[in-house]
């Protein structure tokens, strides 16, 4: 079972329905025994970070998150979260990748929207998928490069475009955006 984490981010629908195409089930939660329960955990996102981490809070959800043991994919603001702070909205993250998230600089075409590519890719989400592929990104703010960088983008400067540190992965891209190489990383998660 896959579960999908609810909270007052947008995203989780159309991630869900990404799964449908692929005939792979999924539930919509925020109740903690289901997420422990899963054989995976999708943290979605679109929405701003500081309104996102108090509802998290509150549904004890960014002390949960954490703690899983079972493969973990968080995209977009859920990648965002998932490090440490965050200059939207001086938000503290869950620290789970050690890499702060910033603004994009000011003067440039923000947010990054649309089709761009990734390289450097090195982890088995990219199974089957060609080094400068082109995915689907919309945000304002990124990860820079870290040690737990496997995926690199570079719109105005390099940044981060996946991350990946024990069983945790995470992508500032919309794979359910994607096309078919999205398709192919969301099932390469399945498949971990």
């Amino acid at each position: 079972m896959i579960a999908l984490i609810k909270y007052n981010g947008g995203n989780v629908s159309s991630v869900q329905n990404a799964l449908n195409r692929l005939n792979i089930d999924s539930i919509i939660t925020d109740d903690p025994g289901q997420i422990i329960k899963a054989d995976k955990v999708i943290f979605p996102g679109v929405g701003e970070a500081s309104s996102t981490m108090k509802v998290l809070r509150e549904k004890g959800l960014d002390k949960l998150i954490p703690g899983l043991k079972q493969p973990v994919l968080g995209i977009c603001l859920g990648m965002q979260l998932m490090c440490g702070n965050n200059e939207e909205g001086d938000t503290k993250g869950m620290g789970i990748f050690d890499v702060d998230v910033k603004r994009f600089p000011p003067g440039e075409l923000v947010p990054h929207m649309g089709w761009n590519t990734i390289s450097e890719l090195k982890s088995p989400l990219f199974s089957g998928i060609e080094d400068n592929s082109d995915v689907y990104f919309v945000h304002s703010y990124y990860c820079g490069l870290a040690a737990s960088t496997v995926s690199v983008c570079d719109y105005i400067l390099p940044f981060s475009a996946s991350l990946q540190k024990d069983n945790f992965f995470a992508v500032q891209f919309h794979p359910e955006k994607s096309g078919s190489a999205g398709s192919r990383i969301l099932e390469n998660f399945i498949k971990l």
